[in-house]
C-alpha cells in the first residue's frame, strides 16, 4: 500500500510527491514523483497525479483542473478507460490496495514522463531528467541520436531511466514487474461515408479542435504551408485580429514568408515576421542545445525558439502550432514515394527473378537500364528500412565513424529494430497508413512535438496542437488512404476538404520544409565557425566519434556539400554542447 508523505516541496513549476510502500515484497520503498505543473486527486482507492490537459473524450477542455473524474474512470474502466479521454497530458496512478503503479500518456506522448525502477529502495517518476536520480550516460542512446537525431522513446540518454513512449501505459507491481501497453493503436475501420461527406466532417472537427485549444493572450506559428494556415484561419474566425508569428530566412530555398503574408492577409491576421539573421544563431546557439532534457539534433529548433520569443515580447501566453497535419493526412513526400517502390512488390515472383539477373549483368550499367536497376535495388528493401536508405549510419561505416570502445556498448541493428516494431504494431497492412502510424511517434512524439514544447517553454510561452487531437487523429483512420493519398497527390483529401476557405496559392504551393540553413551560415560567420571548430575538438576527445572521421566531416562540408555535411556537423556540435552543459567529459 502507498503512503503519501507530505514534502510541499516545489522546484519552479515542479511538484514533488513522495510516498512510502511497506509490503512483503517491498519493506520501505519509496516513491519520488516529480511533475511539471501538477494536478492532485485522491479518493480511499488511489491517487492520481496529471501534468497537462485531458478532457472527457468528445468534449471541450474544462476551465478547471479537476480530475476527479479521471480517477474514478481509471478505477470503475481500468481496462477501457483510455478510449473514453482526449487531450495532451501525462498521468501517474498508485493504486492504494494492490500497490501497483500505472503510468500513461497521450495518443502522441506530448508530455513527456520518464520513469527509473531498478533501484530497490527508490523509484522516480518525473518530467524532467534534471531531476533524475540516476545520470550515467546510455551508449545505446547516444546511437540513436546519431541515427534519428533525437533519443527516442523507451529508451533516454540516461541508463536505467526509461522515457515513456506515446499512447503507452506502464505498469509497475509491487514487485518491479514492468508491463508496458500500447493504448492507442486505432482499428481503420473505413467510413462508408462519400468523400464529400468525409470532407464536410474533416471541415468541423478541425473548425472543433482550433476553437477549443484558443485561449487569451494566444498566438498562432504561421509557416506559411497547410496547417499552419488553417489553424491560423480558424484562429482568426474565433478570435478576431489573431496574432500569428512568422521566422523569415536572408537564405535562397529556405524562405518562405512570402505565402505566410497570403494567409496573413487573407484572415485578416495580425502578422509579424521576423527575419532570423545568423548573429542571432551564434548568440542563442548555445542556450537551444542545452535547453533539451537530451542531445537533440534537429537544426530547426533555433526558429522555433527565435519565433515564440518574439511572440513572447508582444504578450502571447500561448502558441497554436500546427504539428501533425502532414502525418494523419499524407503530406509528406515519402509517403508518395514509398507507394512507387511497393508497386514491385507486386510484381510475381516468376517475372522479377530474370528480370534482377538480367539488370545485375553490365546491361544493368546501360543508361535507361541502370535506373531500373536502382528502382529494383531500392524496392527490395523493405519498409520501414527503405525509409533510412540516407541516414547518415546507412551512408556510413559505423566502424569507420565510432571509437571502438563505444560501439562494444551498442547494438547497432537496434534502431531499425525499434522502427520495424512500430510499423509492425500498425493495425492497417496498408504501407501510407503504417508509415504514417511509425510517423506518429518517430517524426512527431520524439522530434517535432520535442522541439516546439522545449523551445516554446524556454521562450516562457506554452504551445497547443489542435491538429493532433485524439477525435482528429481517429477520423483521419476512417478515410482510405487511397482517398487521403491518390497516387501522388499529396493531402489531396486535405486540400479538397478546405479548398474555398484556404487561399488558393497556399493549397497549391509546393511542399516546403522548416530548417535552418546552418551548413549555408557557418561558411559565412567567423563566429559560428570558431564555436563549430571548439566543439569538434572537445568532442575528439569524448571516446565517441574518431578524430578522422570528424576531421573527413568537415573536409568534405567545405569542399561543397553545405546541406548533408552541415547537418551532420550540426548534431556533433549539439552533442558536446549538451554533454558540456552536464558536465559529462566522457561517455563513461
Amino acid at each position: 500500500m502507498w503512503t503519501y508523505i507530505p514534502s510541499g516541496q516545489t522546484t519552479g513549476n515542479y511538484n514533488e510527491f513522495c510516498f512510502s510502500q511497506t509490503t512483503p515484497q517491498a519493506q520501505n520503498r519509496q516513491l519520488k514523483v516529480q511533475l511539471q505543473d501538477c494536478s492532485y486527486a485522491e479518493n480511499d482507492a488511489g491517487i492520481l497525479l496529471l501534468s497537462g490537459r485531458v478532457r472527457p473524450y468528445g468534449q471541450d477542455y474544462s476551465t478547471t483542473t479537476d480530475i476527479h473524474w479521471l480517477l474514478l474512470l481509471l478505477q470503475q474502466q481500468p481496462e477501457q478507460y483510455y478510449g473514453r479521454i482526449a487531450g495532451f497530458f501525462s498521468a501517474v496512478y498508485l493504486c492504494k490496495h494492490k500497490g501497483d503503479i500505472r503510468i500513461f500518456n497521450d495518443h502522441v506522448g506530448a508530455v513527456p514522463l520518464y520513469a527509473d525502477w531498478h533501484q530497490a529502495d527508490l523509484w522516480w517518476i518525473g518530467s524532467s531528467l534534471r531531476q533524475a536520480p540516476q545520470q550515467q550516460l546510455s551508449a545505446q542512446a547516444i546511437y540513436h541520436y546519431f541515427f534519428y537525431h533525437c533519443i527516442p522513446s523507451e529508451l533516454s540518454v540516461y541508463q536505467n531511466v526509461q522515457k515513456l513512449a506515446p499512447g503507452t501505459e506502464l505498469c509497475l507491481s509491487p514487485k518491479g514487474q514492468s508491463t508496458f501497453v500500447l493504448r492507442y493503436n486505432p482499428n481503420y475501420q473505413y467510413s462508408n461515408q462519400t468523400t464529400t461527406q468525409l470532407q464536410q466532417q474533416c471541415r468541423v472537427l478541425v473548425e472543433q479542435a482550433v476553437q477549443r485549444n484558443i485561449s487569451a493572450n494566444a498566438g498562432a506559428f504561421l509557416s506559411g504551408g497547410l496547417d499552419s494556415s488553417t489553424v491560423s484561419g480558424y484562429f482568426a474566425r474565433h478570435q478576431p485580429e489573431a496574432r500569428t508569428f512568422s521566422i523569415g530566412f536572408d537564405a535562397k530555398g529556405y524562405d518562405e514568408t512570402e505565402y505566410a503574408l497570403i494567409t496573413a492577409k487573407h484572415f485578416a491576421t495580425r502578422h509579424q515576421v521576423h527575419y532570423l539573421q545568423p548573429e542571432e544563431i551564434v548568440q542563442n546557439f548555445v542556450t537551444v542545445a542545452t535547453a533539451f532534457e537530451e542531445p537533440f539534433g534537429n537544426s530547426s529548433a533555433m526558429a522555433a525558439f527565435i519565433c515564440a520569443g518574439v511572440a513572447k515580447q508582444q504578450g502571447v501566453e500561448v502558441m497554436l502550432a500546427g504539428d501533425g497535419g502532414d502525418e494523419i493526412f499524407a503530406g509528406n513526400e515519402r509517403y508518395a514515394k514509398q507507394k512507387t517502390f511497393e508497386l514491385y512488390t507486386k510484381v510475381p515472383k516468376a517475372l522479377k527473378c530474370p528480370l534482377e539477373l538480367l539488370l545485375q549483368s553490365s546491361v544493368g550499367k546501360i543508361p535507361g537500364f541502370s535506373k531500373a536497376r536502382s528502382y529494383i535495388d531500392q524496392a527490395n528493401v523493405p519498409l520501414p528500412d527503405r525509409l533510412d536508405s540516407y541516414n547518415f549510419l546507412n551512408r556510413f561505416d559505423p566502424q569507420e565513424m565510432f571509437c571502438s570502445e563505444f560501439l562494444q556498448q551498442v547494438d547497432m541493428q537496434q534502431p531499425a529494430a525499434a522502427k520495424r516494431q512500430r510499423y509492425q504494431q500498425c493495425q492497417s497492412t496498408d504501407p501510407v497508413e503504417r508509415m504514417m502510424f511509425l510517423d506518429w511517434k518517430f517524426t512527431l512524439a520524439d522530434n517535432d512535438l520535442v522541439k516546439v514544447n522545449t523551445m516554446c517553454h524556454s521562450a516562457g510561452v506554452q504551445v497547443r496542437y489542435p491538429l493532433f487531437e485524439k477525435e482528429l487523429v481517429d477520423f483521419s483512420c476512417t478515410v482510405p488512404a487511397a482517398v487521403k493519398l491518390p497516387g501522388k497527390a499529396l493531402r489531396d483529401f486535405y486540400k479538397q476538404s478546405f479548398s474555398g476557405f484556404l487561399p488558393e496559392a497556399t493549397i497549391t504551393k509546393s511542399k516546403h520544409g522548416f530548417g535552418l540553413p546552418f551548413g549555408v551560415w557557418m561558411k559565412q560567420q567567423p563566429a559560428l565557425q570558431q564555436l563549430t571548430e571548439q566543439c569538434l575538438s572537445r568532442l575528439k576527445q569524448r571516446g565517441i566519434v574518431k578524430a578522422e572521421f570528424i576531421d573527413k566531416a568537415i573536409q568534405t562540408y567545405q569542399s561543397g556539400h553545405a546541406g548533408y555535411y552541415g547537418e551532420l556537423i550540426w548534431i556533433m556540435v549539439v552533442l558536446d554542447l549538451w554533454l558540456d552543459s552536464r558536465g559529462f567529459d566522457q561517455l563513461c
